[in-house]
């Protein structure tokens, strides 16, 4: 009796050729950011395809389009969900956190001051460019109509606005239309980001005066945010689906002929955005003895992810995930610092855009700013950031800067039909700031792990598991520690 043994290569059948198993697939191909990038060009090109297609018989978009703004629309629908629960439980355990740092009020100092220093500069660039570029010049006013902006920011209003009214800081908008005899209303739930945040930090702060019978309701929320973040992981993880409808229903609906006259604002916005992350960044991060190219390898995922959903807050388990895992920051630390910076870091919307949107606007109406109207514009943006709150669009800033320095509100109707275009590289460069700062104090007060901020990235922001060159720096940076404190 014989025994013949054959031998297969992993995966192979015997009925023939095997098929690749995903585990052998190309690394670059299961790497986030090439699917995200991946899904952009194939959004332009299907968006490029259903506005060929044009609107259908009876000037109702087509049915390529309509697909392509259902899809979009409820990718973003599931973050906006998810936007409660993360603020209040995140900045609840980002306060909580704090208690196992020992110098925490000096990094929460450092992190408020490079919030900062990191808008100054920001604004300075915006200024710098509306005048330079002047884009209120080059529009054409009779290819532009003002119009009342359909929120209005004020120092007023958003310091009473900061009031909860309720403990959710919700609140419902009534739309009512009448057509002949027939009236009908519109009901929707909105919830104030702002409120939400005042009430988190009394919670956080009133759980740590407490003391030790707070520690169930800290257990109890730090679960809460563990759960939240994992089902914001699967949102996150269809995000290539979500980029490729959002990004095509972009091209579908405005084109490239509706920036039209505003060319010239869309170009300063986008120099400016470039300015600030390819130039300022860079010289911060190489000013601090860090390799550029680890640090924007590292929060490259989140960058595209914030460029597609323009929400600062739907990108913040990614930012915090590559801010941790590819730049180095104790969680601790990061745990407090991100969360913070998604509500209040806005280089892009409240820094870069008002500058250059207010200098549009009063070249538009042939109004002469002063050397106390431009200092205003940057006490704003430094001051104000807070009034983005994280969300989708820079309008409410806008009007804010507008209001401070005097110009006319009906100013912004001539720029909310390339805002969409606009709020993608407003938030690429708003997650790029927040990743930015924490690693920055976090290297200056030298507990940045410089090690997993050199290793080599794996390219799957959502692994749980360490590669071979992450476990090898983490062990020669405990071995280093132990050393020292030998």
């Amino acid at each position: 009796m014989s025994t013949t043994t054959s031998t297969l290569t992993p995966g192979q059948g015997a009925d023939g050729p095997p098929a690749i198993p995903a585990s052998r697939l190309p690394k670059w191909v299961k790497s986030f950011g090439v699917q995200i990038t991946a899904a952009l060009v194939l959004g332009v090109v299907v968006g490029v395809i259903a506005r060929g297609i044009g609107l259908d018989g009876e000037g109702n978009p087509n049915g390529l389009t309509a697909t392509l703004s259902t899809i979009g629309g409820s990718y973003v629908s599931l973050l906006k969900a998810a936007v409660v629960p993360l603020i209040f439980t995140a900045i609840v355990s980002s306060i909580s956190n704090l208690r196992q740092v020992t110098n925490a009020a000096r990094l929460a100092g450092q992190t408020i001051l490079w919030f900062g220093i990191t808008a100054l500069i920001s604004v300075s660039i915006g200024i710098g460019l509306g005048v330079i570029m002047q884009p209120g010049n080059h529009a054409s006013h009779g290819e532009l109509t003002a119009g009342d902006p359909y929120r209005v920011g004020t120092w007023w209003d958003f310091l009473v606005g900061l009031i909860p009214s309720n403990f959710l800081g919700a609140g419902v908008n009534t739309t009512v239309a009448v057509e002949g005899d027939a009236v009908s209303a519109t009901s929707a739930v909105s919830f104030n980001v702002l409120q939400i945040i005042v009430i988190a930090v009394a919670v956080g702060i009133a759980a740590l005066k407490v003391g030790a019978k707070a520690e169930p309701f800290l257990s109890l929320n730090e679960s809460a945010l563990v759960v939240i973040q994992k089902v914001l992981w699967w949102i996150i993880r269809i995000a290539p689906l979500g980029t490729l409808a959002l990004i095509g229903n972009a091209v579908a609906t405005y084109g490239w002929d509706t920036i039209g006259s505003l060319a010239w604002f869309v170009a300063a916005i986008y120099v400016g955005l470039a300015l600030v992350l390819c130039v300022v960044y860079p010289i911060l991060v190489r000013s601090h003895g860090l390799s550029v190219k680890q640090y924007f390898s590292g929060v490259w995922p989140a960058v595209q992810l914030a460029f597609v959903s323009r929400s600062s807050i739907g990108t913040l388990p990614l930012t915090q995930r590559v801010t941790e895992r590819n730049l180095g920051v104790p969680r601790e630390y990061s745990a407090f610092a991100v969360p913070l910076g998604a509500t209040t870091k806005m280089d892009g919307c409240a820094a870069i855009y008002p500058a250059i949107a207010a200098i549009f606007v009063a070249q538009f109406y042939g109004i002469e700013l002063s050397i106390l109207q431009y200092l205003l514009i940057v006490l704003v943006s430094v001051v104000g950031s807070a009034a983005t709150a994280g969300t989708t669009g820079a309008i409410v800033m806008l009007t804010l800067t507008l209001t401070t320095v005097g110009l006319p509100l009906e100013g912004v109707g001539l720029l909310l039909a390339v805002d969409a275009i606009l709020d993608m590289g407003r938030t690429a460069v708003n997650v790029a700031g927040q990743a930015l700062v924490p690693t920055i104090v976090a290297k200056r007060e030298g507990i940045l792990d410089e090690a997993l901020y050199n290793a080599p990235r794996n390219g799957n922001p959502f692994s749980d598991d360490l590669t071979d060159a992450e476990v090898e720096a983490a062990g020669k940076a405990e071995h280093d520690e132990t050393r020292t404190s030998v």
